[in-house]
C-alpha cells in the first residue's frame, strides 16, 4: 500500500512539472486572460465614487425587497468605506463577480444537457460528488504550481468550487418539468427547441436562479480563502491581520464580508421567487 502511494505521489509531481515545463504557454494565457476579466470587473467597480455603489446597491434592494432592505444595504456598503476597507471590499466582489460567470458559462449548459441526458447526468453526479467533497485548498494547491500567486489563482479555485452547484439545480429543473406539458408539447407538434425555450425552460428557470445564488455563496466561501495566494481583497486582508494578531482590522473585514454576502444571498434569493 505504501509502494502504491508512494507511486501515486510521485505521477503526480511528474505530471505538474511536466505541464510546468511544456504547457507553460497555455496556463500564461489563461492566467492573462483570468486576470484581464478581474482588472476590467475592478475597474467598472472602482471607477465611480463609493457612495455611487451603494446607492446603486440600495436601489436594487429596494426594487427586490423593499426600501428597508434597500436603505440598510446602501448604509451598510457605506461602512465599508467608512472602515477603510473600500478598495478591499469591491477587490472581492470582483473576484466574486468574475468567478461566478465563469462558473455559470460552464455550469448553467452542462446542467441543461445533464437534465436531457440521463446518462451524462449518472456520469456527472460522481464527478460533483468529489469536487464538493474535496477541501477546499486542494484546488488552490496546482493552481499555484501552475499560474503562481494572484488572482488567477484564486479564480481558478473559485470556480471550481462555484461550478457543481449550478450544475446540479440546473439539471434538476431540466428533470422536473410536468410531463402533461411535455405531451402536449408534443401533440401540437412543437420542435425540440421550442420544447426546451417554452416548455422546459420557463418551469426551470426558479431552480436554475437557485442554482446561481448557491454558486455565489460558494465562490464567496472560496475567495475568502484564496486570500493566502495573494488574491487581494477582503481574504488577504483578513489573512495579514491573523499573521500579525491585528483583530481589530479582522472583524471590520469579516463585517465587510458579511455585508457583500447577505445583500447578493437576499436579492438573489428574492430574484429566485419571483421567477
Amino acid at each position: 500500500m505504501e509502494s502504491f502511494v508512494t507511486t501515486f505521489d510521485t505521477v503526480v509531481d511528474d505530471a505538474l512539472f511536466w505541464l510546468s515545463d511544456h504547457a507553460a504557454f497555455i496556463f500564461d494565457g489563461i492566467r492573462m486572460v483570468l486576470e484581464g476579466l478581474y482588472d476590467a470587473v475592478l475597474w467598472l467597480l472602482m471607477l465611480p465614487p463609493f457612495w455611487v455603489i451603494a446607492l446603486v446597491g440600495g436601489l436594487v434592494g429596494w426594487r427586490v425587497l423593499g426600501w428597508g432592505f434597500g436603505t440598510g444595504g446602501a448604509i451598510a456598503l457605506a461602512a465599508c468605506a467608512a472602515m477603510g476597507l473600500w478598495p478591499e471590499t469591491m477587490q472581492t466582489l470582483a473576484l466574486v463577480v468574475a468567478a461566478s460567470v465563469i462558473a455559470l458559462l460552464i455550469g448553467i449548459p452542462l446542467g441543461v444537457m445533464a437534465g436531457l441526458m440521463p446518462r451524462l447526468d449518472r456520469t456527472l453526479t460522481p464527478a460533483l460528488d468529489l469536487v464538493q467533497t474535496l477541501p477546499p485548498y486542494i484546488y488552490l494547491l496546482p493552481a499555484i504550481a501552475l499560474m503562481g500567486y494572484g488572482p488567477a489563482t484564486a479564480l481558478v479555485a473559485t470556480v471550481i468550487v462555484a461550478v457543481p452547484p449550478a450544475v446540479r439545480l440546473t439539471a434538476l429543473g431540466i428533470r422536473q418539468t410536468p410531463a402533461e406539458f411535455l405531451e402536449l408539447g408534443q401533440a401540437v407538434g412543437a420542435s425540440g427547441a421550442q420544447m426546451f425555450l417554452k416548455i422546459r425552460l420557463p418551469f426551470a428557470i426558479s431552480s436554475i436562479m437557485a442554482g446561481i445564488n448557491q454558486s455565489l455563496i460558494m465562490a464567496f466561501g472560496m475567495v475568502v480563502i484564496a486570500g493566502i495566494v495573494g488574491s487581494g481583497g477582503l481574504g488577504e486582508t483578513i489573512y495579514g491581520a491573523i499573521r500579525t494578531l491585528d483583530i481589530a482590522t479582522s472583524i471590520n473585514a469579516s463585517i465587510a464580508i458579511v455585508v457583500l454576502t447577505m445583500l447578493l444571498d437576499r436579492m438573489t434569493q428574492a430574484a429566485a421567487r419571483k421567477s
